[in-house]
């Protein structure tokens, strides 16, 4: 083979053998020593003001990695000549958090400019966020990079809603590549956070399955009327709304889901058994919703000479 030949061949290999680069949890070992508690610290700081903000961060995680995988997406602002996810019918007036990334960026970009993505800040902020509150720990696998484009389309047709039923939360989880056993697992991340009254109201007034003097409790702030004191904010967990544990799966056996996509889990499906078992055993939960979250975290990552790594988390470069 010519030189010339030879070395068009490695050159299709390398561009070819990084666009398909797997993550590693060491991927910035060398080029950004400091991410690690540079990013913690700020996550820290950020839940020490305000601990619903761990749930916050965790959530937009999820928002993130199921709309066209773990591209950091979600954070990019609309423009003029751009539309992106956070007006999506599932992130408007409820997904928050991005001021908080921002400040991570910041402080990231003070410590190794250029290096690393937000996406993968994501990842750590929401790791970092479980582990602050209580949770398991894992070890977050990087080297994602930024989307250059944003899909509000796909964030309205992708993320599962609150109203979803059993059957379209298994077959939206499997879409992404995670099974029942994770879905579930998944939603343990109720645990933690806030739900608004719009998101809960016809199941504590219309449906049959709920502990009747828990719905009465729910009502007293959520108003049958539609549009009276839709924003008004319900923890997800009524018993440990702020610590990262396993009574969510404690409250769906007691008919005490807030959601109805919550309680979906235990209805009488094919979930009710898993459901039972993280109810019984926190360990279990654990380290499920560790895998999960690290099987999550590799959804369609963008690698190699794939997409950016932005300088503004809010906007391309």
């Amino acid at each position: 083979m010519a030189p010339s030949m030879i070395s068009l061949a490695l050159f299709v290999l390398l561009v070819v053998g990084s666009a398909n680069a797997q993550l590693s949890t060491n991927f910035y070992s060398k080029s950004c020593p400091k991410l690690s508690s540079t990013v913690k610290s700020t996550v820290q700081s950020a839940i020490s003001k305000e601990t619903r903000m761990g749930a916050s961060i965790l959530r937009l995680f999820f928002h993130d990695c199921f709309v066209n995988g773990c591209d950091g997406s979600i954070l990019l602002d609309d423009t003029s000549s751009f539309t992106g996810e956070k007006n999506a019918n599932p992130n408007r007036n409820s997904a928050r958090g991005f001021e908080v990334i921002d400040n991570i960026k910041t402080a990231v970009e003070n410590a190794c400019p250029g290096v690393v993505s937000c996406a993968d800040i994501l990842a750590i902020a929401a790791a970092d966020s479980v582990a602050i509150l209580g949770g398991p720990t894992w070890n977050v696998k990087l080297g994602r990079r930024d989307a250059k484009t944003a899909s509000q389309s796909a964030a309205n047709t992708n993320i599962p809603a609150p109203t979803s039923n059993l059957n379209t939360l298994t077959s939206m989880f499997s879409a992404v590549g995670l099974s029942t056993k994770d879905l579930v697992a998944l939603s343990g991340a109720h645990t933690i956070g806030q739900a608004r009254c719009t998101n809960f109201r016809a199941r504590i007034y219309n449906e049959t399955n709920i502990d009747t003097s828990f719905a009465t409790t729910r009502k007293s702030k959520c108003p049958k009327a539609s549009g009276s004191g839709d924003n008004n904010l319900a923890p997800l967990d009524l018993q440990t709304p702020t610590s990262f544990d396993n009574n969510y799966f404690k409250n769906l056996v007691n008919k005490k889901g807030l959601l109805h996509s919550d309680q979906q889990l235990f209805n009488g499906g094919s979930t009710n058994s898993i459901v039972s078992g993280y109810g019984t055993n926190p360990k279990s939960f654990s380290s499920d919703f560790a895998a999960a979250m690290i099987k999550m975290g590799d959804i369609k990552p963008l690698t190699g000479s794939n997409g950016e790594i932005r300088k503004n988390c809010r906007k391309t470069n």
